[in-house]
């Protein structure tokens, strides 16, 4: 994750964290739909890696990445794109495999390049292949 904007991070111990959620109740309602959003998000990452063939893999993270990205009409700007290596390893897999992906999504008309952005040009159809591969 890379911050979009300045901010200030800090770290809490153990310790004072478990004191903090229990005499705090307000923090720990506050901090539950955050978990469970990162649950959510693990457990669809799970089952990609443990159910999907990797150009699907592939799709799925092009499509996670331009769920966060700019909208442009139909479709989303990715940008700064990523590299296919970046790509391969969000989805356990190599570059190569992620080259060919890519350059099947081109053909399809799905994907274009633009200097140092990704265009993912038809949302509504990548969401449908995604969904085809997973069941949704």
């Amino acid at each position: 994750m890379q911050a979009h904007t300045p901010c200030l991070v800090a770290t809490l111990p153990g310790a004072a964290f478990r004191e903090l959620i229990e005499t705090e109740p307000a923090v720990a309602l506050a901090m539950l739909p955050q978990l469970v959003s990162k649950i959510r998000a693990l457990t669809t990452r799970v089952y990609e890696f443990s159910t999907l063939a990797v150009s699907n893999r592939i799709q799925a993270e092009l499509l996670r990445l331009a769920s966060l990205a700019k909208k442009e009409g139909k479709g989303a700007l990715i940008a700064p794109a990523p590299t296919h290596t970046e790509i391969a390893a969000r989805v356990s897999t190599h570059r190569e495999a992620v080259t060919r992906e890519l350059a099947s999504l081109a053909r399809q008309g799905l994907i274009e390049r633009d200097k140092n952005a990704l265009v993912v040009t038809d949302l509504e159809r990548l969401t449908e292949m995604v969904h085809a591969a997973t069941g949704e």
